[in-house]
């Protein structure tokens, strides 16, 4: 069973790589990662304000005393003094870029391209064998177009590009009015693979104390309509990878996923919940699936489910909601 995949060039053992979460937060968790299998992992995400606080504690740091006199510069802190999260973060890729053998791919989220392009490079110079792009945002201006929206991602896209080798995945949010035109301008602004999607977390209302409150919740399987839907309909049509990253709960979820055209998939909440271990079930239970159907390798059940790939291509779009809404009233009528 050839169950190998490639994804944004980087040639993986099999489809299933451990999410940007807490389960790489540290050396050894990203260790239990790989004894349990996994064929990459995706890094925890360093933020944009880490970074902007980074910058300012520094600056603060190397102009205390400016109006001083000069014999007072001696006392000033070198900025290899400072042992800020950023920092820790890029010697934690470091490590685990040393002492794994599985690829290790940094991810950064913000909404700017301010102070990435040097990061980005840094997570390179680190070791990270590629790069995630979490463009975390939820565009509340009223003045601000849909166009001004595409553009400050595709801005940040060719800014990060530009300043590094490594190849470069762009985590979205299904949020645009035309999905499937701003993935083929983000394919041709050169983003080497679409990570579909991006969970907003929306805040929740403490009604005794009227605050609003942070809440998370993991994802559940079914999540996975959404981004399955538009794996399936960009399968074929952009040039970058594509990868999943709601809901995969099981084995189905991921024959899903790839049926529909997705090189690989990303699993965070069900390792949470089960423990990281449990990727090896998935793994097992994958391949289980494709010998009892006769599937010899991973290229040969990819994109098979695709738009591109089925006898009717209109079953993903408002045709399949008039036969949703049947088989719905049909059940009722019929209940089993």
């Amino acid at each position: 069973m050839d169950m190998r995949t490639t994804y944004m060039g980087l040639k993986l053992k099999h489809p299933v790589v451990v999410a940007a979460s807490p389960l790489t937060g540290n050396i050894d968790k990203i260790k239990r990662a790989e004894d349990a299998g996994a064929a990459a992992i995706v890094m925890f995400s360093i933020f944009e304000e880490q970074l902007r606080q980074e910058a300012a504690m520094l600056e603060s740091a190397l102009t205390a005393g400016t109006d001083s006199f000069a014999e007072s510069l001696s006392y000033f802190p070198r900025s290899d003094d400072f042992s800020v999260k950023p920092e820790a973060y890029l010697k934690l890729i470091e490590r685990a870029s040393t002492e794994c053998d599985i690829p290790v791919i940094g991810s950064l989220n913000g909404i700017t391209n301010e102070g990435w392009i040097n990061y980005a490079q840094s997570i390179e110079q680190a070791g990270a064998k590629g790069l995630e792009l979490n463009i975390y945002w939820i565009a509340t201006d009223s003045h601000m177009s849909a166009a001004d929206v595409e553009q400050r991602y595709l801005d940040i896209i060719r800014a990060v590009k530009s300043a590094v080798k490594i190849p470069v995945a762009l985590k979205l949010s299904p949020f645009f009015s035309s999905m499937a035109n701003f993935a083929r301008r983000v394919d041709e602004a050169g983003i080497d693979a679409l990570v579909l999607f991006n969970r907003f977390y929306q805040p929740d209302f403490d009604i005794e104390e009227r605050e609003v409150a942070p809440h998370l919740s993991l994802s559940s399987a079914g999540e996975i309509r959404l981004p399955l839907l538009w794996i399936a309909l960009l399968y074929g049509r952009v040039r970058c990878s594509l990868a999943a990253s709601r809901g995969v709960q099981s084995a189905a979820e991921i024959v899903k996923y790839l049926m529909a055209g997705a090189d690989i998939v990303t699993s965070a909440s069900a390792l949470l919940h089960h423990g990281v271990g449990y990727l090896s079930t998935l793994v097992n239970d994958l391949e289980f699936w494709m010998r009892e159907h006769e599937y010899d390798s991973v290229e040969q059940l990819k994109g098979c489910m695709s738009q591109k790939h089925v006898e009717d291509p209109t079953a993903f779009e408002r045709a399949n909601y008039i036969k949703t809404l049947g088989s719905y009233i049909a059940q009722m009528r019929n209940p089993r």
